[in-house]
Order: C-alpha cells, then sequence, then structure tokens
C-alpha cells in the first residue's frame, strides 16, 4: 500500500511564520507535524510514500531524506496549487490502478483506529462533527445510513459530518479517472479542483466508500489549534522531556519539550511550552508556547506565542523610582 501525503501548500493561516517555514515541520510536543504522519503510517506497515511538494519543499525533503532514510520515498513537485484534488493528481503516474492508497494531508493530526481504516472493505472517509460544517468537506448519508453525496465547503450544509484528511481509496485508478475527469472538463469548486467532488464523481460512478469517526481531530493549520495540541501532546505520556539539565536560577513548571543544547537562564518556563534546539532563553517567563530552534528570547513574558526559528525578542528592562499610591500600566493601548 502507498501512501499520498501533500504538503505542498502555503501556510497561510501561521503566516509569517510559514514564510521561511513550511507548516508541515512546525513541532508539536517537540515533534514535526510531519513525523506524526510518517510514524503512525510506517506503523500500519506502510513502506511507500509519496510526498507532494511545493513551497518550500526543498525543506520538507531534507527533513523526511535525513529523518526516515527507510522508507520508500518519491517526492512530486505541484507546480501550480490549484487544489487538493489537483495535488493528489500530479502523482497519477505514481501508482498502479488496481493498487490501494492512503491519502493523508500533511497538517493534519490523529487519534482514530487506523487499522480499521486500512483494514475497510471499501473506500474510507474519515470524519467528525463539527460546529461549523461550511468550511469543510461534508459527508451526506442516506436514510439507509451509507453516503449519499460529499460536498465541499457547501454553504447551506444538510450534515455537520466532516471531512478531516485521511483517506483509504480502495482503487487508486478510480480516483485518478474523476480526478482526470473533473480537471479535464474544469469542474471546479470555488475556483479549485477538491478532492471531495472525485470522491462524489466516484460515487455516482458506483464506488462504494464507508466512513470512520475519528477520535481526535487537530487541524493544524492555525495558530490558536496549533497551540491547543502542543498542549494536548504534552499532557500525554511519552511527549514531554524528562530527565532535563539543570538550568541556572530557572523553574520548570511541567510538562514542556525542550530540544537540546538550549541555554536557559533566571527564567521561568512551562506549562506546555515546546522549545527547539540552541535556543538561548534568559530573564523570561514563557508558558502555552512554541519557540523555534536557535531562537534567542531575553527579558520577555510570552504566553500563547508561536516564535520562529532563528528569531531574535528582546524585551523592555526598566528601572523604577515610584512613590505611594502609584499605578503604572507599560501594556500598549487597546484600538
Amino acid at each position: 500500500m502507498k501512501a499520498i501525503i501533500p504538503v505542498a501548500g502555503a501556510g497561510t493561516r501561521l503566516r509569517p511564520l510559514t514564510y521561511t517555514q513550511p507548516k508541515p515541520l512546525i513541532p508539536v510536543a517537540g515533534k514535526p507535524i510531519i513525523s506524526f504522519i510518517i510514524d503512525q503510517l510506517v506503523e500500519l506497515g506502510v513502506t511507500d510514500f509519496i510526498f507532494i511538494i511545493g513551497y518550500l519543499g526543498e525543506k520538507i525533503k531534507n527533513y523526511v531524506d535525513k529523518q526516515y532514510p527507510g522508507i520508500n520515498r518519491e517526492y512530486i513537485t505541484q507546480e501550480v496549487r490549484l487544489g487538493s484534488g489537483h495535488a493528489i493528481w500530479a502523482a497519477r503516474d505514481s501508482v498502479r490502478p488496481d493498487e490501494e492508497v492512503v491519502i493523508f494531508f500533511g497538517d493534519t493530526i490523529l487519534d482514530v483506529d487506523f487499522e480499521r481504516v486500512i483494514n475497510s472493505e471499501h473506500s474510507c472517509l474519515c470524519v467528525k462533527k463539527v460546529q461549523d460544517p461550511r468550511n469543510f468537506g461534508v459527508v451526506e448519508y442516506g436514510r439507509d445510513g451509507r453516503i449519499k453525496r460529499v460536498v465541499e465547503k457547501p454553504r447551506i450544509p444538510k450534515s455537520d459530518m466532516a471531512m478531516v484528511g485521511f483517506y483509504k481509496i480502495k482503487k487508486a485508478g478510480a480516483l485518478m479517472q474523476a480526478l482526470g475527469f473533473n480537471i479535464s472538463h474544469n469542474m471546479r469548486s470555488n475556483g479549485e479542483f477538491p478532492l471531495t467532488d472525485a470522491f462524489m464523481r466516484m460515487i455516482e460512478k458506483g464506488s462504494e466508500f464507508t466512513t470512520v469517526v475519528v477520535d481526535n481531530w487537530f487541524d493544524c493549520g492555525k495558530k490558536e489549534v496549533l497551540l491547543d495540541t502542543n498542549a494536548a501532546f504534552l499532557d500525554r505520556a511519552g511527549y514531554a522531556s524528562e530527565n532535563l539539565p539543570e538550568y541556572s536560577n530557572t523553574i520548570i513548571i511541567h510538562p514542556v519539550s525542550i530540544g537540546n543544547n538550549c541555554k536557559i537562564s533566571n527564567s521561568i518556563i512551562g506549562p506546555h511550552v515546546t522549545i527547539g534546539n540552541n535556543a538561548r532563553i534568559s530573564h523570561t517567563i514563557i508558558r502555552d508556547s512554541i519557540i523555534g530552534n536557535y531562537a534567542h528570547i531575553k527579558e520577555v513574558i510570552l504566553q500563547r506565542s508561536v516564535v520562529g526559528n532563528d528569531t531574535a525578542i528582546t524585551g523592555l528592562r526598566q528601572s523604577l523610582n515610584l512613590g505611594d499610591n502609584t499605578e503604572i500600566d507599560f501594556s500598549l493601548p487597546r484600538s
């Protein structure tokens, strides 16, 4: 079985962080998002991977080549980004028509019964109930409980079951034919060729789909979700750092993940903080944040922040002589 992992997106909702760092390489609980995906698939026995790269794709290639030399991997560049379906279509020459494939979006972390999905008799879509389905591909069910329709970002949703970015396709050829038909006939939704529309054409042509409801879906394309995901995984066993070195005059409030060769002094770190390798932090308070590799932070207070690699932040130190009954507010004026 092959896995197709589209990672060509520009990550616009996480800018400016993603101007220089591809979204799949952003760390969550000390581990890049793409590593969650690859590790889960390798555990399922998947050994062949196709990565659809684009924006900052060379950084993704370098990371995967270095960290996963044992997997069979192929990189295909999506020259023009025209939607998720267009990205998968780029892999049409790399899969056999009769083989099974799994598709896993590169900014998604899931808790789901992966074995159930992989072993499904038919093609399978992972879904999760959401409050506002208008921003997602949505699955509609008939009275018999079987899938009736799948719709991309419906303006008037008839279902609240959103597709979450992990799918098993029984026959890759049927998917590629559906994608090719939509693209050749310029059948777009919201100006793009979404994967949802190809699934709908497959259903119309007789392909049978089933669904599996995921336990947790972490769509890490937004800062707030990214930070919540970081906290959730740090709270789980096996992700937070243990046996940390002694940092000078520093309090560590667990759980945290702190990388190698970090120098931290006169600071309070935690809870729910991920710090990359080779960071330099002094006279600083950080909580509920993600700090990149080689970051230099001094004399600041950070909470619910994402700081990129090689970033320098220096705060403002004040020397005050205050009389009685004085109130001073150094916060920025509110707009």
